[in-house]
């Protein structure tokens, strides 16, 4: 349980962000709130390209979008969470923002959970109890949670819950995926997540209305398809 620490912190840092993020966006006029939010399109673009660049095979990467793009239409990821947001905005009777608490949602738990500081950082504190690195990260997603929370809305207070389960989840199961998790895994997993933000950005930029939740299991497929590929790599001639 010790491990666990650093996923609470976390978890409490983007919900107190959160919160201080909507009270800012009170304040705010419309006409700004828009700029603000186009102007996150674009910051988070750049993060997306930034960190997609870590990728070093590009057979695994589209072979992973290509195929978790076709779990998630099968299974409707993005359905689920619009449906979840109209839900939770009808719960919270304030009507009409069901998409918005959605996006909220999918955008900032990605841009959250996305990259090398949680899948390391809730690796060592499964193994080795260190909190170091998810703690490092808690101090940046306080500051993003804020401003994701003012443009965003509400829907980045549930990403919290996100949070919790992903990062807790790696965590208490350390100790076996740990093996799986080899850098180029990781590497791969972190491109193909970017790839994701990237169609984030465009979303919030009105380019496109990409369902990005349905792209989500591609994340998870280099698990899989790295070792693969390296196996047959193994098997044909010098």
């Amino acid at each position: 349980m010790t491990g666990l620490i650093g996923t609470f912190v976390n978890t409490a840092t983007v919900l107190l962000g959160g919160a201080i993020g909507l009270i800012f966006k009170k304040g705010i006029p419309q006409r700004v709130s828009d700029s603000v939010f186009k102007a996150l399109g674009l910051i988070i673009a750049f993060i997306g390209i930034s960190g997609c660049l870590c990728g070093e095979n590009t057979l695994v990467v589209v072979i992973s979008m290509i195929l978790g793009t076709v779990i998630g239409e099968l299974i409707d990821l993005d359905k689920r969470v619009n449906g979840l947001g109209v839900f939770i905005e009808r719960k919270l009777s304030k009507g009409g923002e069901g998409s918005t608490v959605a996006q909220g949602f999918v955008s900032s738990s990605l841009l959250f959970c996305v990259g090398a500081m949680t899948i390391v950082g809730s690796l060592q504190a499964g193994l080795d109890g260190d909190c170091s690195v998810l703690f490092t990260k808690s101090a940046m997603d306080f500051c993003s949670s804020i401003i994701f929370a003012s443009t965003l809305g509400v829907g980045v207070l549930f990403s919290a819950a996100f949070v919790l389960v992903y990062q807790g989840l790696i965590t208490l199961l350390a100790v076996w995926v740990e093996p799986l998790l080899t850098t180029a895994v990781i590497n791969e997993m972190n491109c193909v997540g970017y790839i994701i933000i990237i169609g984030l950005a465009l979303n919030i930029l009105s380019i496109t209305k990409l369902k990005v939740m349905n792209m989500v299991p591609a994340i998870f497929l280099p698990i899989a398809l790295v070792p693969l590929y390296d196996w047959i790599l193994s098997l044909l001639p010098v």
